[in-house]
This record gives C-alpha cells, structure tokens and sequence, in this order.
C-alpha cells in the first residue's frame, strides 16, 4: 500500500470514527500515524523529496520574504507585477505562472523580497500539481499572503489552509504551550495544570508510543489538543503570520464589501486598479 493510500485509509477511518472520551485515545492515536505519514510524504527516506526543485528554489535576499499562495488565476501575479514592477506573465486562463517569480520593494528602509508562487491545487500536501514544491518555498518565508478571489467562494480559504497546515505550516498560530522532555526511564509523567477536554493519560500514551517513546515528561499548560500535542513532538512545524488578500474587489458591491472587511486578517484589494494596496503595506 502507498503512503498516499495508508493516508486516505487513515482520514476515511477517522472520518467514521464517532468524536466522544471513549474514542479520543484511538482518534490519537490515528492523528499520530497521519503526522507521521505526511512527515514521509514529504520527505521520502533518502532525502530525496524535500528539495523545491528546479525553478522553485530562489536565494533569499533583503530583510524579509513573502509569498503570495494561492489558487491559479487569482490575480497573484497581478499583484507582484504592481507592488514590485516586476513583470510575471499574467493571463485569463489558469498555470500561468510555472516557477517562483521574485520581487522586492522597500517598506520604511526595509528590503523586502516577494514570491509569487504558482497556483496550488487541492491536494496540493499530498503531491498533487507542483504543491509540495510550492509550500515548501512557502515554509521559508517571513509572511505569507493567501491571494483569494472575492468573486469565488471562501471555502478557497479553508482549502488552502488545509493544504499548508497538512505540509506543517501554521499560519497565525503561536507555537503550544506545552512541556515535553524525553527521559531514560521512569514511564511517562503527565501534568495538567488547568482542566482538559481531549488529552487524558491514555490518549497521551497512544500518541507518544505511535513514536516509540515510553519515557517523558509532558507539561500541559492550557486546554490543549492532540493536534498541538504532535506538533510538539514532530517539532518541524513553522509558525507564521498571514494575511488574506480579497483581490477583484471593482467586482463587488459596497455592502459586501463591509462584510468582507469584517473576515479576521483580511484586507480587500483590487490587483489591477492598485486599489487599498496602502493597507496591504
């Protein structure tokens, strides 16, 4: 069976998996292989899969990087070629952009490098279109800019959310505040310093021995989940701050876009027109 079917495997059980305490420690546990799983997607034993590939990779320059991720045609190249005057091929139909274009602009004395990323795809975390080379481009930079069209539904923003958060980026997210310290011996010692509603002693011990550790210390500090308790223990993940550009805001109307200003970390643009690219900057 491939990695790509263990997964699908793993998601359609959990899927059917009813959500209570009594099934919280098998959820855990199913949560651990899927981490593990993506883990060896991305990064094939050998090495071989974590490079960005040719095209992909551009050295980092200047005091800050952002990319602009998003679906094709949403006007990301748009964007780079008016805030930059950089120029990257921009058409009406989609893949346009094949590569990473590079870009910099100077903010308050700073040198800011910019990606326009090539549009990703659903699917995308789980090698589907050039995804995995995209986000991991993504990984390395100061900021991403999620370019979204207003005019398409916002279930866009959960899908890529999705794609970056299963390739281990967080966006907007600060790292769990939770203690875990490997040990030689002593079985594992869990602490809760405020109450839980996931995390009890057997689901922590499911997860920790999906990754063969029987010996540690665990501190949880708040209501913690076993998502965040992973995130710990793979410690590849990257914590990074984002913001949603609404792009081809000429094509809706002031009433709706009031409701869009109201969308946490948003800011509604027109690529073409140039428009509110104050409040992007």
């Amino acid at each position: 069976m491939s990695i790509l079917e263990k997964i699908s495997a793993i998601e359609a059980e959990m899927a059917r998996t009813q959500r209570n305490k009594a099934t919280s420690a098998h959820l855990g546990l199913l949560k651990a292989r899927l981490a593990k799983l993506r883990r060896e997607l991305i990064t094939p034993k050998g090495g071989a899969g974590g490079g960005t590939g040719e095209g992909f990779d551009v050295a980092k320059t200047g005091d800050a990087r952002i990319g602009f991720v998003g679906f094709p045609s949403v006007g990301k190249s748009t964007l780079l070629s008016n805030l930059a005057g950089v120029y990257s091929e921009v058409a009406a139909y989609e893949f346009t952009t094949l590569t990473t274009v590079p870009g910099v602009i100077k903010y308050k004395g700073a040198k800011i490098q910019l990606l326009d990323l090539p549009g990703i795809i659903e699917g995308a975390k789980d090698g589907k279109g050039r995804g995995r080379q995209v986000i991991a481009v993504a990984r390395t930079c100061s900021l991403i800019f999620i370019v979204l069209d207003v005019l398409k539904p916002l279930q866009h923003k959960k899908i890529i959310e999705n794609e970056l958060e299963g390739f281990g980026l967080r966006l907007n997210k600060q790292p769990p505040n939770i203690g875990f310290r490997k040990k030689d011996k002593g079985g594992i010692n869990l602490q809760t310093l405020v109450p839980q509603s996931e995390l009890d002693l057997d689901t922590v011990r499911n997860i920790l021995a999906e990754y063969r550790i029987h010996n540690a210390d665990i501190s949880l500090r708040y209501d913690a989940t076993s998502d965040d308790l992973i995130d710990i223990i793979e410690g590849n993940r990257i914590y990074i701050p984002c913001i949603y550009l609404l792009n081809k805001i000429d094509q809706i109307s002031i009433e709706e876009l009031d409701i869009i200003y109201k969308i946490p970390h948003c800011v509604p643009i027109s690529a073409h027109h140039k428009w509110n690219f104050d409040d992007v900057l």
